[in-house]
């Protein structure tokens, strides 16, 4: 198996985690600072190429009510504009309170406010990273 990349797609960054070969751990990877979607693609995938990735996740951020709004749009048009680049599969994964749980971790693990500044949005993607390795492990062979 190969790893997995989990995005947290922001307007001015993207928080980008990375998985284990045995897809159990997610761990906090970089925050790329936005620039051109062409860009911010190229970084993504020189990641991906460097790491053998096999799939990527992104955050997909619905509204408390689970309805999608103008971000998870945006999410589904990168999304789309990206898979024109590669092959590798793209998923998504529902981020509702994801960078609220990051940044309860960090304060908990008693961060400065600099670097939780610096370190949320790659926290916040292991974190929905995290949450699809857990449910892929929880599922039954039948569902997987």
């Amino acid at each position: 198996m190969r790893p997995l990349l989990g995005l947290d797609l922001g307007e001015k960054t993207i928080g980008v985690a990375i998985s284990d070969t045995l897809w159990s751990v997610a761990t906090p990877l970089e925050t790329i600072r936005r620039r051109k979607f062409t860009l911010d693609a190229e970084r993504l995938l020189a990641i991906a190429g460097n790491r053998e990735v096999g799939g990527l996740v992104l955050g997909l951020p619905r509204n408390m009510d689970g309805s999608e709004g103008p971000r998870c749009q945006s999410t589904r048009a990168f999304a789309r504009n990206l898979s024109r680049l590669t092959d590798l599969p793209i998923g998504f994964w529902d981020e509702r309170l994801s960078t609220v749980a990051a940044e309860r971790a960090l304060l908990e693990a008693d961060t400065t406010r600099k670097r939780r500044a610096e370190v949320i949005d790659h926290v916040a993607a292991a974190y929905i990273l995290q949450g699809v390795l857990d449910r892929m492990r929880n599922m039954r062979p039948a569902e997987r």
